[in-house]
């Protein structure tokens, strides 16, 4: 009975786990919204700035509700809010609270592009900008993504040179080994050739002595035999 109650206990969990995943498996293919792989974006004062953002959904989408919001230390607002009726039209702006906002992309041909360009671009516009998804056709779920954008003066230009110096110093050292590789094998090419030079030399030495004085395995010269 015992391990009848073991087995029983084991195929119970193996069912869970089993019922858990099914579960679970369409949660990790629904709503996914996305803001790019940047997390911060930086643009200058005075010019304008598009905040990127897509969405998928492998159950597709109905009446998609999207809107977009900025919050700072401060301050929080509503940005856009508008909808998309499905997956063979473009999104229709509700409300806008900003008139220095416009929504750019699409979301026919499977783009789902819900970016939104803000002109004009002001100090005071540095915070988050968070772009939220609600899809009625997966129970209403609801994800966002946020971005930081950060308005400066001017751009400052990337300074390259120490990673220049490094890539420099790295290749140098890679070269300088391999140059000594290949230096270690012409060396033990050099020597083997010249041990091989020495060893025949030194066969050849030796059967011209034997043959000079007449050693046996030697070719002596043969004397005419003595007359008597």
């Amino acid at each position: 009975m015992s391990r009848a109650g073991d087995r029983g206990k084991a195929l119970a969990r193996w069912l869970g786990t089993g019922l858990l995943g099914l579960f679970l498996l369409p949660m990790s293919l629904s709503l996914e919204v996305s803001v790019g792989k940047a997390t911060t974006i930086y643009a200058v004062n005075g010019t304008e700035i598009l905040l990127p953002c897509t969405f998928s959904s492998c159950f597709g989408f109905e009446n998609l509700r999207f809107w977009w919001t900025y919050n700072s230390t401060d301050v929080f607002k509503l940005l856009i809010d508008g909808t998309v009726k499905n997956e063979k039209s473009d999104p229709r702006v509700k409300l806008k609270g900003d008139d220095r906002i416009t929504l750019e992309g699409s979301t026919k041909e499977k783009m789902n592009n819900i970016s939104i360009l803000l002109s004009s671009l002001e100090f005071s516009d540095t915070g988050k900008y968070t772009c939220h998804v609600k899809n009625p056709k997966e129970n209403d779920l609801q994800h966002h993504a946020t971005i930081f954008l950060q308005v400066v003066d001017k751009l400052e230009e990337v300074d390259n040179t120490v990673t220049l110096i490094i890539l420099a110093v790295v290749g140098g050292v890679i070269g300088l080994l391999i140059f000594i590789l290949l230096l270690k094998k012409f060396i033990t090419f050099v020597l083997k050739k010249t041990r091989e030079k020495k060893k025949e030399c030194l066969v050849s030495s030796s059967g011209n002595d034997n043959t000079e004085n007449g050693l046996p395995g030697s070719k002596a010269e043969e004397k005419p035999p003595t007359k008597v």
